[in-house]
C-alpha cells in the first residue's frame, strides 16, 4: 500500500489568511479543505496573532498533518507590514510546533515558479494553474486561499523530485537568485558596471 501523507499549507496574513490541507497518496495528491480566516474586523494585533494561533492548532487537530509548508514572508518598503506578517508566520509555525509537526517556508517566488514556471505570476495565474494540476471545481473567493494550497502542493512537488527537501528553503532561494543575478548579467551586459 502506498504510504499517505497530509500536508497543511499556510499563506500567512494578518487580515486575510490561507490555509489549505492535501492528501498525498503515492504519486496522487487531493484537496481534502481550503479557505480562510479573515481577521479585518480585529482591530488589536495581538488578539489577530491569537486568533490565528487557534484557528492553526484547529486545523491541525481535525486533519492531523503530516507536514507544515507555509509562504516566507516578501520583502517589502513598508517594514510596518513586513513585521505583522512575521508575526502572523511565526504563530502559526508556533502552533505547528506545538503539536510537532515539521515545517517547510517557501518563498512566494519559489511556489510561483513550481507551480506554473514563472516566478512572477499573478495570483490568478497561480489559482488557474492548480484548477489543472488538482482539478477542484469552484475557485474561493479569496485567491489567499488557493496560495496556500500553491504552498502545500510546492512542496508536494519539492519532495517528489528525489533531494533531500529537509534543507532549508532560504538555501534554495539564495541560489535561485544568483542564478536570476547571473542570466540577468549575462542578458544586459551594458547595464552592468565593471
Amino acid at each position: 500500500m502506498e504510504s499517505e501523507k497530509i500536508i497543511l499549507g499556510i499563506d500567512p496574513g494578518t487580515i486575510v489568511m490561507g490555509y489549505a490541507i492535501i492528501r498525498q497518496q503515492g504519486k496522487q495528491v487531493e484537496t481534502l479543505r481550503m479557505g480562510v480566516l479573515k481577521l479585518g474586523r480585529l482591530d488589536n494585533q495581538a488578539l489577530k496573532l491569537k486568533k490565528i494561533f487557534e484557528r492553526v492548532l484547529e486545523i491541525i487537530n481535525e486533519y492531523k498533518p503530516d507536514e507544515l509548508a507555509i509562504e516566507a514572508p516578501f520583502y517589502g518598503k513598508n517594514v510596518q507590514s513586513m513585521l505583522k506578517l512575521g508575526r502572523a508566520q511565526g504563530v502559526a509555525m508556533a502552533a505547528a510546533l506545538y503539536r510537532d509537526i515539521p515545517i517547510f517556508e517557501y518563498a512566494p517566488r519559489t511556489i510561483k515558479q513550481t507551480i506554473t514556471g514563472n516566478g512572477s505570476s499573478s495570483k490568478q495565474q497561480v489559482a488557474k494553474m492548480l484548477q489543472h494540476i488538482i482539478h477542484f471545481q469552484d475557485m474561493p473567493e479569496f485567491l489567499d486561499a488557493t496560495d496556500a494550497l500553491a504552498a502545500a502542493v510546492c512542496h508536494w512537488i519539492d519532495r517528489g523530485k528525489d533531494v533531500n527537501y529537509t534543507k532549508h528553503t532560504a538555501q534554495k532561494a539564495k541560489a535561485s537568485q544568483k542564478a536570476d543575478w547571473s542570466s540577468f548579467i549575462t542578458s544586459n551586459p551594458n547595464r552592468v558596471k565593471r
